[in-house]
């Protein structure tokens, strides 16, 4: 596949297509990128292609199927995923260098500097990169923050008189504690 890209999520429909395929220009041999692509060259580009090949992003992960459904939707394009950790992600690229099998890869906000020192990403500024704030992402356009994980207090308040409010109050005060994944 001559189309590859480390990327940090964060674009869906179009936007997507444009980070996919703007990577490569399919007819040539090379992986340089071709920054010059209209959004229209783009979505051409992927439409012959016809399919997206993911590592770490699957349907369930941060509602990617969403994104997977509308690209399917609007520009016929199918989705494939295998589902790894970021670290598995780097390594994946870079033992596979020009030969990859995937086009992009959602890793987290540690690993986008790391895949850009291994040479592993090809810069792309989305239509809307000066929105984007200084701290996610980088200069030069190799990686992007699209989403941040938050951590939070949940509390049944038919069963809790005082809620925590601080870690603090976590720590000295008599709860039952769960850890997990707030979507279960």
């Amino acid at each position: 596949m001559a189309m590859r890209k480390l990327w940090k999520k964060g674009l869906i429909g179009a936007l997507a297509i444009s980070m996919l395929a703007a990577c490569s220009d399919s007819s040539s041999s090379s992986n340089e990128v071709n920054s010059d692509l209209t959004l229209e060259e783009i979505t051409k580009k992927a439409k012959e292609e016809g399919n997206v090949n993911s590592v770490g992003m699957p349907d369930t992960w941060a509602n990617w199927v969403e994104t997977w459904e509308e690209l399917g939707t609007e520009y016929s394009l199918k989705h494939k995923d295998t589902d790894m950790s970021s670290a598995e992600e780097l390594a994946k690229f870079e033992a596979e260098k020009e030969d990859a099998t995937a086009d992009i890869g959602d890793v987290g906000i540690a690993f986008g500097p790391i895949a850009k020192d291994k040479g592993l990403t090809l810069p792309y500024k989305t239509s809307y990169w000066d929105e984007i704030p200084d701290w996610a992402k980088d200069d030069e356009g190799h990686w992007i923050v699209g989403y941040t994980g938050t951590i939070s207090f949940l509390t049944d308040k038919n069963n809790v008189k005082n809620a925590p409010t601080s870690w603090e109050d976590l720590k000295n005060g008599d709860y039952n504690v769960s850890i997990g994944d707030a979507l279960t």
